[in-house]
């Protein structure tokens, strides 16, 4: 019986939900939904391999350039800012980013693989922030101790490159299978 009245109260409630207007519905998600900080963080590789780290005043082990997106800010648009802002390098985005969901801290990271923009010097790089104490780049296969954030960045980097990806489909692409 308890449980029929708590379905009863589920469907009132999802009617009313229905009727409000969008905005209101957009409000009452935001009041029960969890909230998540969303960053975007770099993994910018240079011709020679080298992958470029920061080392930030607040932290212990070092990391990747990046961080919080502004609010109505593109990640792409956040990510190539971060980089710029905190060392002074443009760079190249390359591809689609990998996702990293922290439910602990309530984060989601994208992660996007970087290399220095056309004309751009990898070697001028230097701490641009207050936040950053020191900036160099690093062979991949003699990294220093990374910040958590840094090493999972990276893990999720290399499950998504070897991922399979879906093929595209082209316009009409289920007729030229036979699906109707």
């Amino acid at each position: 019986m308890l449980h029929e009245a708590a379905q009863r109260a589920h469907l009132i409630l999802l009617r009313t939900y229905r009727r409000l207007p969008v905005l209101a519905r957009r409000w009452v998600v935001r009041a029960i939904a969890p909230s998540f900080t969303v960053g975007a963080i770099c993994l910018v590789e240079r011709a020679d391999g080298r992958v470029l780290l920061i080392h930030q005043t607040y932290r212990r082990n070092w990391g990747l350039p990046g961080g919080l997106l502004r609010r109505r800010e593109a990640p792409a648009t956040a990510a190539r800012r971060e980089v710029r802002e905190e060392v002074g390098l443009e760079v190249e985005l390359l591809g689609e980013p990998a996702v990293v969901v922290d439910p602990r801290p309530q984060r989601v990271d994208l992660v996007y693989r970087a290399r220095p923009a056309a004309g751009a010097d990898p070697d001028a790089v230097a701490p641009r922030s207050p936040e950053i104490a020191e900036v160099r780049w690093f062979h991949p296969d003699a990294l220093p101790d990374l910040q958590h954030e840094a090493t999972t960045a990276l893990v999720s980097l290399a499950r998504s490159s070897r991922a399979p990806q879906a093929v595209p489909m082209t316009p009409f692409a289920h007729r030229e299978r036979g699906y109707h």
